[in-house]
């Protein structure tokens, strides 16, 4: 069979722009379609395309696709949701060949694409259920597969749950980094390393914060790539600045972390690493990060959500601002710098904004980025706050807008988020996370 696979372009809207002229709140970091790359791995005796309109808006044209493809798998998060609707509804029309959704938003809202020009959602992790979708439809069989919820002229049919296990992750096949190669040198992170390779070596998390949408993609299971496969895909990736660990939580085994490590080190791999860990792991396993340290771990990405233990426990992240604290002074004595996400409530006042940027002006964190508090559907965090929403449009779900009321005039919330974000961006140094040269995007 022809593939196609589609990366959606960067897309969603901006109300602090379209309501106060306020341009600046804008974080666009360009990532490599990992999630499509892991697909078209093990689809082992198929022609696959990936179409990622991310880095070339022209993909889709038919001077550059090769082929007339006979199936059509997209992917997107929650702010992209509407756009790959747009998406598979024009392409349906223009290939008529079956039509399959997946990702995040897929995972936790899958009725969203049921929808007349789309055939099959592939709910979760996809490698392994997709290619036995494929198989399905190429051997003409009933498409009925645990994962897969199939769409009838636009209305959800019966659908069976998967067990996920490591066997999802289809380990002895890698990601097929080949197909975007073209693109390589527009996959950058600024203020974390310039041009990033993504590796995965887990899936799911330990825990289940109340906000997080990723413990739909295993439900609720934390699986491991062995540490053989993810060695494999580092130096699959070839000549980058850095290499990001895009698991949720790469330390959440902490023996297969410390051998993973080792192994780093005896594969002789030296390019700098970035990857996220829960600072309780960090208290906890100050050796750990010690090790990572001389493993090449340059960047640790930290959730430190909020700044009260009250609004920590809100969110369910099981966590302390005192174990924050502590985490950070660890990090940075060890020389790894941290980029730390904070979560903006709509409910803020101005003595929060205040607090807020004292806490971050203090803490010694690289890189902050604070987000607007967005309750994705599918999440608990959405069913909690379901009687707040005042906006529907996922368009909107992009974690710099405010979806639900806000405590201070909408206006000013927006202009007090816009100066935090600003003075956040400030602390990127302006050679970049290594010391190199970097190229603003």
């Amino acid at each position: 069979m022809n593939i196609l696979l589609v990366n959606p372009p960067n897309c969603g809207r901006s109300i602090p722009e379209e309501n106060y002229g306020i341009s600046s709140i804008k974080m666009i970091f360009r990532g490599e379609p990992l999630s499509l790359e892991t697909l078209a791995g093990n689809l082992a005796g198929h022609a696959v395309v990936i179409a990622d309109l991310k880095a070339d808006p022209l993909a889709l044209s038919p001077e550059k696709l090769p082929f007339a493809p006979d199936l059509i798998g997209l992917t997107g998060v929650t702010c992209e949701a509407n756009t790959v609707l747009s998406l598979a509804e024009s392409l349906k029309s223009r290939f008529g060949c079956p039509v399959v959704v997946g990702g995040h938003h897929a995972s936790c809202d899958p009725a969203f694409f049921s929808r007349p020009f789309v055939d099959h959602v592939v709910v979760g992790l996809g490698k392994l259920s997709f290619r036995q979708l494929v198989d399905a439809i190429e051997a003409g069989r009933p498409p009925e597969v645990a994962g897969i919820l199939n769409v009838q002229a636009g209305t959800p049919g019966p659908f069976t749950a998967r067990s996920y296990s490591t066997a999802d992750l289809v380990d002895e096949q890698p990601p097929r980094y080949d197909l975007v190669q073209q693109h390589r040198e527009t996959y950058v992170m600024s203020g974390v390393g310039g041009k990033t390779g993504f590796v995965a070596s887990a899936f799911g998390c330990t825990h289940g914060c109340a906000f997080c949408c990723i413990p739909k993609m295993t439900d609720g299971h934390y699986l491991l790539h062995s540490n053989a496969a993810v060695v494999r895909d580092v130096q699959a990736i070839g000549d980058v600045a850095t290499i990001r660990l895009v698991d949720a939580n790469t330390f959440g085994n902490v023996k297969t972390a410390t051998d993973l490590a080792r192994r780093f080190m005896a594969a002789g791999i030296r390019t700098p690493l970035v990857a996220d860990v829960r600072s309780d792991t960090v208290v906890r396993h100050p050796d750990l990060f010690a090790l990572w340290h001389k493993a090449g771990l340059r960047v640790a990405v930290i959730g430190f959500e909020e700044i009260s233990d009250r609004r920590l426990e809100m969110l369910d992240k099981r966590n302390t601002v005192a174990t924050n604290i502590a985490a950070t002074r660890i990090l940075k004595d060890l020389g790894i710098r941290i980029v730390g996400d904070f979560i903006v409530s709509p409910d803020y006042t101005e003595a929060d904004f205040d607090r807020l940027s004292d806490f971050i002006g203090h803490s010694g964190i690289d890189l902050p980025i604070p987000a607007i508090l967005t309750p994705i559907p599918g999440t608990p965090l959405h069913r909690r706050m379901a009687a707040q929403i005042r906006i529907d449009n996922l368009d909107y779900y992009t974690f710099t807008n405010a979806v639900t009321a806000t405590r201070m005039s909408e206006e000013r919330f927006y202009r007090r988020y816009a100066a935090l974000l600003e003075g956040c961006l400030a602390h990127v140094h302006p050679a970049g996370a290594h010391g190199e040269k970097e190229t603003a995007t």
